[in-house]
């Protein structure tokens, strides 16, 4: 059986995704071959307002690209991390500063001290899970 990396139940994240508008995804890349490209390009359809945070990139999917959350015009709602696991704490840390209450960790990050630390902040938690795929399974879209 799969372990459970999130802090909500399926109906629980199923209305965070029905309530959130606004997904910060740290690590995007302009390159369209690149999960955090189509993990990204699939939320803006879907109408979510994407904010790209990646000081390597100038735009991303049509909008800025911003160094890090810091630098953001806005709070996002959540925050969809596709950095190396050991790269999370200090993206959290950022997080917990700005006040954001729910981070996302991309499959295959897994950061055990950061999930302790979210959840410590009232920060709503998922870890190695893709977004995209998520989003596909709660609202019946395979």
């Amino acid at each position: 059986m799969e372990k459970n990396y999130s802090s909500l139940k399926d109906e629980e994240l199923k209305k965070e995704f029905e309530k959130v508008k606004k997904i910060a995804i740290v690590g995007i890349s302009s390159k369209e071959e690149r999960p955090s490209n189509k993990v990204g390009s699939f939320l803006q359809e879907k109408g979510y307002e994407i904010f790209a945070v990646n000081p390597r990139e100038t735009e991303v999917l049509g909008n800025k690209s911003y160094a890090n959350l810091s630098d953001l015009p806005e709070i996002p709602d959540v925050v969809d991390v596709f950095r190396k696991s050991e790269e999370v704490m200090p993206i959290l840390d950022e997080c917990i500063k700005l006040g954001i209450k729910f981070i996302w960790l991309q499959e295959g990050i897994i950061n055990e001290d950061a999930k302790k630390k979210a959840l410590e902040h009232g920060i709503n938690f998922v870890m190695s899970r893709c977004m995209l795929k998520e989003y596909k399974r709660l609202f019946n879209l395979e």
